[in-house]
């Protein structure tokens, strides 16, 4: 498709030579979602509501994400990654520098009904997405809204709960599930409106160890099956293993980005920028500094093993 476009493109530019196309082909050899210097700023007040100054919550931050990536986007609180998250979903607009959805620009007022079908955000508080009193008309409601018609939203909505595994429990009552089977549902009910990419925002923050496993397990499983692009902010290291791209953020600017074992090998940094390493990672690093011969950056309890004992 892309060749197609830049084919056009040229001959465009050979029959209109006075019309610049350089930001077309910019756009359409973007990734799904790109971001270019991005700012932002917000007003900070006292108790009386008095302007007290400005603060800088994202700091000059450009990436280019492919569709089909796991992105994960690590930073402690107050570190600017929640709010970089909503500039995705257009719930925020930049101060100043450019975020492109699927090469639509957020600022465009017109394009944020597509915007937010094509970028879908799951939220901490699953409670707060949850409007139904049945599982599958909640998850049902976003395409009900995007005027699907009802055979295509049964048809989503079981696809949609059968791909995080809910799909048993479409009859009952979210009040009756536990926090990793309502996270769940709530990322069901943005996955049937067939999303190009879902941003999913400290899904995991209020759960147990238990829904976390849950709930990382189901993404994972729509990045891999379904091909969906998955942007997952977290400050849990080792929900990130598998992704295919790290960014860390500290102080609203991008500290450090690369693969998994890239950043995991990077321990006295993640520390010094207060993010924890996974134990067996952590466990790694100490034996080596204690003279082991090991490889930087282990990942998993059996890669451990596996260079202890090869």
């Amino acid at each position: 498709m892309a060749y197609v476009l830049l084919n056009k493109l040229e001959t465009c530019e050979r029959s209109c030579p006075w019309v610049d196309f350089r930001m077309s082909e910019e756009i359409i050899k973007m990734g799904i979602i790109k971001a270019k210097d991005v700012v932002y700023e917000y007003v900070r007040r006292d108790e009386d509501g008095n302007i007290e100054g400005m603060t800088t919550a994202v700091d000059k931050v450009s990436l280019d994400i492919e569709q089909g990536q796991f992105i994960a986007i690590l930073g402690h609180n107050g570190s600017g990654k929640s709010t970089l998250a909503k500039h995705i979903n257009a719930i925020l607009n930049p101060t100043s520098g450019t975020v492109w959805v699927d090469g639509m620009d957020t600022n465009d007022e017109e394009k944020v009904w597509d915007i937010r079908q094509t970028a879908g955000m799951v939220f901490q508080n699953p409670d707060n997405q949850i409007i139904g009193q049945v599982v599958e008309e909640d998850v049902g409601f976003g395409p009900e809204n995007m005027g699907i018609p009802t055979k295509e939203i049964w048809e989503r909505v079981e696809e949609s709960l059968r791909a995080v595994g809910m799909y048993q429990y479409r009859k009952h009552s979210p009040n009756k599930l536990s926090g990793g089977q309502k996270q769940r549902v709530s990322i069901a009910g943005v996955l049937a409106m067939h999303p190009k990419c879902i941003v999913l925002d400290e899904p995991t923050a209020m759960l147990d160890p238990s829904g976390r496993k849950e709930v990382i397990r189901a993404v994972r499983g729509l990045n891999d099956v379904e091909g969906v692009t998955v942007i997952l902010i977290t400050h849990y290291m080792e929900e990130i293993v598998h992704a295919n791209k790290v960014f860390v953020m500290d102080r609203g600017k991008i500290a450090m980005e690369g693969t998994p074992r890239e950043i995991f090998s990077r321990v006295e940094e993640l520390q010094a920028l207060r993010l924890d390493v996974p134990q067996v990672t952590l466990l790694a690093h100490e034996l080596k500094k204690n003279g082991i011969d090991l490889p930087d950056g282990i990942l998993t309890i059996k890669e451990l093993v596996d260079a202890l004992n090869p």
